[in-house]
């Protein structure tokens, strides 16, 4: 599978590790990106990358690819970790020339890696069974390639890198989605009078959810550290005044 990928690609490198990278945003905020790490052909998830990008302006996939490609291949000058022989870019044209940049600045020739990216195309017209519908396609863009390379729709090698690219994909949303939970039971918290920013981040490491913290008696809220008794029943009440449920009695 990676010689074919590689005579099909051209590339000058077997792909024997590959990363991916996908940007992901909710209305231009909440900006994340992945990296996922494929080695012969499977999934290397010890590798895999999550990047929280702060100094994004707006929906910006340009400058948050720029930002995490900075991050990650900043790193291989030190030797703290290694060049992959493919990076995948979730991205056209544009996406692949904002890599390119970023690896001539950090000084890594394309010389010692290969770099494309994978993009969804145009809808074009096709004729099936007498009729013309619809029907979209991907292609691959490389560097210095003026046109694209279009491959078969089920060949084995575009299917090789939408499983690379679709896992990237699935990796960032799911990062963005334990964020914005985070963020609605760190909320939250803050109208409980007494519960500070260590109580809450302890709060948020105990449950991790705002269902599970809901639905906690006070005897669970007793083993979060630093929350009293006294505390543990505030929580419970708040959560619990507007329902039929009474809190439970404590004994003094």
């Amino acid at each position: 599978m990676l010689s074919k990928v590689q005579r099909s690609l051209h590339l000058k490198h077997l792909p024997v590790t590959v990363e991916a990278f996908d940007i992901s945003h909710l209305s231009g905020t909440q900006t994340v990106a992945s990296m996922v790490c494929w080695i012969r052909n499977h999934a290397a998830r010890q590798h895999y990358r999550k990047y929280r990008l702060q100094g994004i302006g707006g929906p910006d996939d340009f400058a948050s690819m720029r930002e995490v490609l900075n991050r990650r291949y900043r790193r291989t000058l030190s030797g703290e970790m290694p060049l992959p022989n493919l990076i995948l870019i979730d991205g056209g044209k544009g996406q692949v020339n904002v890599a390119r940049k970023v690896l001539d600045d950090i000084g890594i020739p394309l010389e010692r890696i290969d770099l494309i990216g994978l993009a969804k195309g145009r809808s074009e017209r096709r004729r099936l069974r007498g009729g013309s519908r619809l029907a979209d396609f991907e292609y691959i863009v490389k560097p210095n390639m003026k046109n694209e390379i279009r491959p078969h729709r089920n060949s084995p090698e575009l299917h090789f890198l939408q499983n690379i690219r679709d896992e990237s994909h699935r990796f960032a949303i799911q990062f963005q989605r334990q964020l914005k939970r985070s963020e609605n039971l760190h909320s939250v918290l803050e109208d409980i009078p007494g519960v500070g920013s260590e109580r809450r981040r302890m709060l948020l490491r105990h449950f991790g959810s705002l269902k599970s913290l809901k639905q906690a008696e006070p005897e669970e809220l007793l083993r979060v550290p630093g929350i009293s008794r006294k505390l543990a029943d505030q929580i419970y009440i708040f959560f619990n005044s507007s329902s039929k449920r009474r809190p439970a009695e404590v004994k003094t």
